[in-house]
Parts: structure tokens; C-alpha cells; sequence
């Protein structure tokens, strides 16, 4: 099974479970729907289409990480950022830190690679999966994600993206990346 909207019913909860709940929390949202994009570049190929003249966008790569300790993380970057494992591993005060398998991104945020989104919290926050996001996007007006499946991109305000967190119980620990 791919990570596509496709196999959205075999995952804990569907895209469009999600895209209810928003709808339903007054959260708002563009929906942009498009190939399945793996990598950052697959992204790249169709961002022209989704863009706003003038509009401050924060567009994101997400990394499903787990320390020595088996303790989960899910870490969103502004998607050109550069990153070290190790110097992240300081900043966060772990150590050890590696990317997860597909079966305990599966477990802890239910997707599967390709559609790690910080909409992935919807599962991650009663696993106890700790968020962290690049503080850029304070700058930003909207921002760029997978709503759980990667054929699918929502153009969200961050103020509606924090409002989401909340409800879930979740703060977001914003990370100062050089």
C-alpha cells in the first residue's frame, strides 16, 4: 500500500475523517489535490499550482524520528532546511536520534511515509509523540501540508494550525534551526 488517498480507510484515521474534524472545529482550509509527492522535489514539481501572489508561505518536510530512549518525535521544517541528526539530537536534549520505521510511524502517528504531516497528530498526540516546529514559521501566513495521505495538500492559516493543536492537547515546541 502506497501512502495515497487511495488506502486513506486502512490508516486509524482517514483523510477524510480529517478533513471533517477541521471542517467541524471551524478550522479553515484549501484543499489541493494532485500525484502522490514523495520527496521534497515531487513537492516542488507542483507548488505553482497551489500559490497565492504575495503570500507568505511556510512549505514543510517532516521528519518521524525516535531517540535511544524510544521516545517519538515528529520534527516539521521549512522544506529546504538542512539538518543534522546529531546537532538536533543536542538541541532537543536526546540523544540518539534516528528515523523511525513504517511500522511505528504507523503505530505512533498513523500514516505511512510519504504523509508525515503535523496533521499526523491528530494520532500522535495519545502516543505521546512530542511536536516540534521550525520557528520560521511565525513568519508565515499559511501553511503547506498533507492532510495524512500525500495525494492530498491543505493551504492552512498557521493561527487555524495552532487552534488544531490545542484541541488536541498538543504544544508545539518551536525549534531555532541555523
Amino acid at each position: 500500500m502506497d501512502a495515497s488517498s487511495e488506502f486513506q480507510d486502512t490508516l486509524p484515521v482517514s483523510s477524510d475523517a480529517l478533513l471533517a474534524q477541521l471542517q467541524d472545529w471551524g478550522l479553515g482550509y484549501v484543499l489541493h489535490e494532485h500525484v502522490p509527492l514523495r520527496t521534497v522535489d515531487d513537492a516542488k514539481s507542483v507548488e505553482a499550482a497551489m500559490e497565492v501572489p504575495g503570500e507568505k508561505a511556510f512549505r514543510v518536510k517532516n521528519l518521524y524520528l525516535r531517540d535511544k530512549k524510544k521516545r517519538n518525535y515528529l520534527v516539521t521544517l521549512e522544506q529546504d532546511r538542512e539538518i543534522d541528526l546529531k546537532a538536533l539530537g543536542k538541541q532537543l536534549g536526546v540523544g540518539g536520534l534516528s528515523f523511525g520505521s513504517a511500522d511505528r510511524l504507523m503505530q505512533n502517528l498513523g500514516v505511512r511515509p510519504g504523509a508525515v504531516t503535523p496533521l499526523a497528530m491528530i494520532n500522535g498526540a495519545e502516543h505521546g509523540v512530542r511536536f516540534f516546529i521550525d520557528g520560521a514559521v511565525k513568519e508565515a501566513e499559511k501553511i503547506y501540508m498533507h492532510p495524512l495521505v500525500n495525494d492530498r495538500t491543505v493551504a492552512m492559516s498557521v493561527g487555524d494550525l495552532w487552534l488544531f493543536l490545542e484541541k488536541l492537547g498538543v504544544v508545539p515546541e518551536m525549534l531555532e534551526v541555523a
